[in-house]
């Protein structure tokens, strides 16, 4: 059964950097999509980026283009999201999700089947 976990969370201020990190564990990693979402109380839940499997295609939302970064290392069987430039709009859960259809890329939460317990980021002004 896969499984994961996120970590890096914690609390930042505007205009801070912080890296969240997923780790898969229970399947082979370099086959999975992997993605991003997240969720404000009171708020939908929200794609944040996403990556394929192998060529390393990714999307990302608008509100997060060109501050946000997902990357994988299949060695480490773990996927990335850089946030620069924090808002305090990007406070939120952040989780990661997977799907062992490698080829996807996909904005829909529906198309992952596994997703991680969850890390805040907390943003102050």
């Amino acid at each position: 059964q896969v499984q994961l976990q996120e970590s890096g969370g914690g609390l930042a201020r505007n205009g801070d950097s912080l890296r969240l990190s997923c780790t898969l564990s229970g399947g082979t990693f370099s086959r999975y999509a992997m993605g991003w979402f997240r969720q404000s109380p009171g708020k939908e839940r929200e794609f944040v980026a996403a990556i394929r499997a192998n060529e390393g295609l990714t999307c990302y939302a608008d509100s997060v283009q060109e501050r946000f970064t997902i990357s994988r290392d299949n060695a480490k069987n773990t996927v990335y999201l850089q946030m620069n430039s924090l808002k305090s709009e990007d406070t939120a859960a952040y989780y990661c999700v997977a799907n062992i259809n490698g080829w996807i890329l996909s904005a829909e939460s529906a198309a992952y089947d596994d997703w991680g317990p969850g890390t805040q980021v907390t943003v102050s002004s």
